[in-house]
């Protein structure tokens, strides 16, 4: 390859006038980019701020500590000092006698936090911080215009569902005070601040970011924020902020090996948070809407035996005494729609029925018999019914049928002196199942020995030519599965059984 230079004057203007113009789109370019990076600096700059201070000198006044005492027995003497069999064993025996016993009450303390939100006293913290408390003290953030003494609280009300209580104490000022803001704008990544009195040391901030939302942690109510901003012991009942300083959420628990922080903390949304406030507040308890069923999740194999076109929706297993009973609602149907609402699963439909008003008459849309019904239902109240839902019965008990195995089943009939141990009411009659193949779908699918099958293909059983002649019933009609109704220690449910296993 050789290589031709250019030489002429000619060629030699035309190509000043290239390198010209690169040279211009260059600084373009150049310009762009730097305008870019300004840009990206700004936006950086605004998602998170350089300092928090400003955040914290705002909404730190309405923060509070809180400290709890409870009388509890106790035990005197030097207990685990003296051996058995020592010479002073008599001796000491005979003081803690004339001394009660050995034993006294004493007085034991705990620390949390809570937050104000009126000027006129009312504070928000955790149940559990203040339960079982003979006394309760709060401590204001120092500052001019901030009560100096500690100032004695009383319990306005409280709800152990969602560990949510609210206080009132009497000021000789008008309190700083922060609002509730809405937990359901609160995003995944979004910047959010914890305060509170963390393991005694006193007033204390942390920031973090919002790490997953709607955690579900033990109650039917729970709707926790995730958070990794550091949430300790005695952080319990403080507020969770976001960025414009109102309250997205009530610091509750962590999930830690070791009782300190180590990132994973979870807060009461807001929006749950300000429903319970404010039925405290008018009432001094909780008043949740009651639909009265017993309910699970529809699995793509309970869709399919029922015929229903997706997995979305409440499958109902039982229906008491209340309202559901009283407006018509029936075992087996599936609702798909509360009160104008799509309905996903039952964690969906028990928050959704606990927020509904009390005496509200709703619609529900069931799917019942492969067509949609829709259902008007007067709500009771969830705190009436708690031990309500007895089942009733009415069929004969039937002559002991001996044993078959069935889809990976060995099925008997339920006996009378199984009823009581089986927990079952005089009138159930059913198949008992006395073992399951661990190889089977039936495995799989969580039967086991104990569990008690009371309907197949949504017909009762009473004995095990019953069972035989729905599965027959369901193979004749194409049908992949069979549709059953189990119970354990009295509790229905539904299962989809394979009939190829």
């Amino acid at each position: 390859m050789s290589v031709h230079p250019i030489s002429s004057s000619k060629a030699i203007g035309r190509a000043r006038v290239h390198e010209g113009a690169h040279s211009g789109w260059r600084l373009f370019w150049i310009s762009v980019l730097g305008t870019a990076l300004l840009v990206m600096q700004s936006l950086s700059a605004a998602a998170r701020p350089e300092s928090l201070a400003p955040l914290a000198e705002k909404v730190s006044p309405a923060v509070v500590n809180i400290t709890t005492s409870t009388v509890v027995e106790g035990r005197t003497g030097p207990q685990g000092i003296v051996p058995e069999g020592s010479p002073f064993e008599d001796f000491f025996r005979e003081f803690q006698d004339r001394n009660g016993g050995g034993t006294r009450p004493r007085r034991s303390s705990a620390l949390g936090s809570g937050f104000v939100i009126s000027e006129d006293g009312y504070i928000v913290t955790n149940n559990h911080v203040i339960e079982g408390a003979d006394e309760i003290e709060i401590e204001f953030f120092p500052g001019e215009g901030q009560p100096a003494d500690l100032l004695p609280a009383t319990v306005v009300g409280t709800d152990p569902n969602t560990d949510i209580a609210l206080l009132k104490v009497d000021a000789p000022m008008p309190l700083s005070f922060v609002k509730f803001g809405d937990s359901d704008k609160a995003r995944v990544g979004d910047w959010v601040v914890a305060m509170g009195n963390p393991l005694g040391q006193g007033f204390s901030l942390s920031a973090g970011i919002v790490s997953a939302r709607n955690r579900a942690l033990s109650g039917s109510y729970d709707d926790y924020i995730q958070t990794d901003a550091a949430i300790n012991r005695g952080n319990s009942g403080g507020p969770l902020f976001n960025m414009d300083g109102e309250v997205v959420g009530v610091n509750t628990a962590i999930l830690s090996p070791n009782g300190g922080s180590i990132g994973i903390g979870f807060s009461m949304a807001s929006n749950v948070v300000t429903k319970v406030v404010s039925q405290l507040k008018e009432f001094g308890e909780t008043r949740r809407g009651w639909l009265g069923v017993r309910i699970q999740d529809v699995t793509d194999d309970l869709a399919e035996a029922i015929g229903l076109a997706s997995d979305e929706g409440v499958l109902i297993t039982d229906v008491p005494e209340g309202p559901a009973k009283e407006a018509g609602l029936l075992a087996r149907d599936v609702i798909t729609s509360f009160d104008g609402f799509e309905v996903k699963d039952t964690r969906d439909l028990v928050r959704r029925v606990g927020d509904t008003e009390v005496g509200k008459t709703v619609r529900v849309v069931v799917f019942r018999d492969g067509k949609t019904e829709t259902i008007r239902v007067t709500l009771g109240r969830r705190e009436d019914a708690v031990g309500n839902g007895t089942e009733g019965g009415g069929a004969e008990a039937v002559p002991d049928e001996g044993e078959k195995e069935l889809l990976g089943l060995t099925v008997g009939v339920v006996r009378d002196d199984m009823r009581e141990d089986l927990n079952l009411d005089a009138g159930t009659t059913g198949l008992v199942i006395l073992s399951v193949d661990e190889t089977s779908g039936a495995w799989e699918k969580g039967l086991r020995a104990g569990d008690v099958i009371t309907e197949a293909g949504q017909n009762k059983l009473s004995s095990i030519a019953d069972l035989e002649a729905q599965i027959a019933a369901a193979e004749e009609g194409g049908r992949k599965s069979i549709f059953l109704m189990v119970r354990r220690a009295g509790e229905p449910r539904f299962v989809a059984l394979n009939l190829e296993d």
